[in-house]
């Protein structure tokens, strides 16, 4: 079993780098601002879900690959670019007022869109990728033959993920609580779909020009 003291210093470490700003934190705010607390958890539910699949490769040692194969980020950094610039495009050219959906069946594709533009954006990003790589393995006891390096990396990998979505979900409550009274009015609410979408598109285009 990894240390107490170790254990922490990663619980400490990955709040820390939860609360950095990146595409991630901009998306699930930017969907909190602007449509309220549920679109805020759903986003959050969607980015933390989409983290699972980086743990996943970190233990299978894809994301090794990943990092060793320029052609593959390459490939993943260009898809994750075109994915947040599609998420821009579409803010954009969005009309707002999207407080209210008409139909129950409205609703339930908006809160899916939400989810999975979380999940995706989180999953085509290949900087996450590369962090989970980069980070994990610092806190693994190699010597350690009761609990071996996959098990390890395994407890790592949900704790940096349980830490991320409990400190999501807190902001996500602290920022609607301080916008509950501007989303009334149609007009933030459409200026922040325009902000959105013009965020997204600088995201896209910083991710795009990323090196490994």
């Amino acid at each position: 079993m990894i240390d107490l003291h170790t254990y922490l210093m990663f619980i400490g470490a990955a709040f820390v780098l939860v609360i950095v700003p990146g595409p991630d934190m901009a998306y699930m705010l930017a969907r909190t601002v602007a449509q309220g607390r549920a679109a805020g958890f759903l986003a959050a539910a969607g980015i933390n879900t989409g983290a699972y699949v980086h743990v996943f490769a970190s233990v299978v040692g894809l994301t090794a690959v990943l990092a060793a194969s320029s052609v593959a980020f390459t490939a993943i950094k260009w898809a994750g670019a075109c994915y947040l610039v599609w998420i821009g495009y579409r803010a954009l050219t969005s009309k707002g007022g999207a407080l209210k959906v008409e139909g129950k069946t409205s609703e339930r594709m908006r809160r899916r869109a939400i989810f999975w533009q979380g999940f995706w954006s989180d999953v085509l990003n290949p900087k996450v990728a590369i962090f989970f790589l980069a980070f994990l393995p610092q806190f693994v006891d190699v010597t350690n033959q009761t609990f071996g390096v996959t098990k390890q990396l395994l407890l790592l990998g949900v704790t940096c993920n349980v830490v991320a979505i409990c400190t999501n979900l807190v902001l996500v409550c602290f920022a609607s609580a301080m916008t509950n009274r501007l989303r009334g009015s149609q007009r933030f609410v459409a200026w922040m779909h325009k902000a959105m979408g013009a965020v997204f598109v600088a995201l896209g285009l910083r991710l795009a020009s990323e090196r490994l």
